[in-house]
């Protein structure tokens, strides 16, 4: 199974409205060409990885679904800190999965959680959603894989871990422990990033953040294609093994006013 990770693209109620110096939806737009230009063909499912909308307004959550509908792929979405979730499951609902969720992959789990808090850029799993994990971890099978906007584990950024997950140990704790989830993928932090957590028996928990469409963060880890300041995506493959294969993508800026 190919999944496509796509994050942050900040998207406004103006179709021509800028975020961070850039036409935000335009940006989105090169990033669903240029990813599915260099994977050759269309993803099995696209996650698109919190931070949609930057006004959190219905009419940008609108923008998106326009967009899905023209690109006509399987697609999950999660909240960010960014995001209206009462708004994004009006406009989406029908047509897209939404945190919390699990998406089946061919054998695969994709589970997808959400970290927003209102009022907080910084992340939180409420105790309902947590319980709901829990089940759905003993409940499944086959291979899975964890998806939330926030970071589970400080990535070494002196402005971005103080907003990350907080009281990760609540999450990390049953992941660890269920060695059939084989990795958890973010966003919130425009960047690339891997790690890993070691188990006590079995193979690690590997952790992998996503760029943003929109415009990079201060890179924490040397990008690997040498764009470090490039907006990008991830493309996951997932195999009938139970490991994953990442390939970090990167394309041109959009220009910035």
């Amino acid at each position: 199974m190919r999944v496509l990770q796509l994050s942050d693209p900040h998207l406004l109620a103006d179709p021509r409205g800028r975020c961070r110096g850039v036409v935000a939806l335009e940006a989105l737009e090169q990033a669903w060409w240029h990813a599915l230009a260099q994977l050759g063909q269309p993803p099995d499912l696209l996650l698109i990885s919190g931070d949609l909308c930057q006004d959190e307004s219905l009419g940008g959550y609108v923008r998106l679904r326009e967009r899905l509908e023209r690109w006509a792929v399987p697609t999950a979405l999660l909240s960010g800190n960014h995001d209206n979730p009462g708004l994004l499951r009006a406009a989406l609902e029908r047509r897209a999965w939404m945190a919390p969720a699990v998406v089946p992959l061919a054998g695969w789990q994709l589970i997808l959680l959400n970290s927003h808090r209102p009022g907080s850029v910084a992340g939180w799993l409420e105790p309902a959603q947590l319980a709901w994990l829990e089940h759905q971890l003993q409940a499944g099978q086959g291979p899975a894989l964890v998806a939330l906007h926030h970071p589970p584990v400080p990535i070494g950024s002196a402005e971005l871990d103080p907003i990350a997950l907080q009281e990760p140990e609540q999450l990390l704790q049953p992941l660890l422990a269920n060695p059939r989830v084989a990795g958890v993928v973010f966003g919130h932090v425009h960047q690339h990033w891997q790690g890993a957590l070691e188990r006590t028996s079995g193979p690690a928990l590997l952790l992998w953040a996503c760029p943003s469409t929109l415009a990079a963060f201060k890179a924490v880890q040397p990008c690997p294609l040498g764009h470090a300041g490039w907006p990008g995506g991830r493309l996951m493959l997932l195999g009938a093994d139970g490991g994953v294969t990442t390939r970090l993508l990167r394309w041109p800026p959009a220009q910035a006013a």
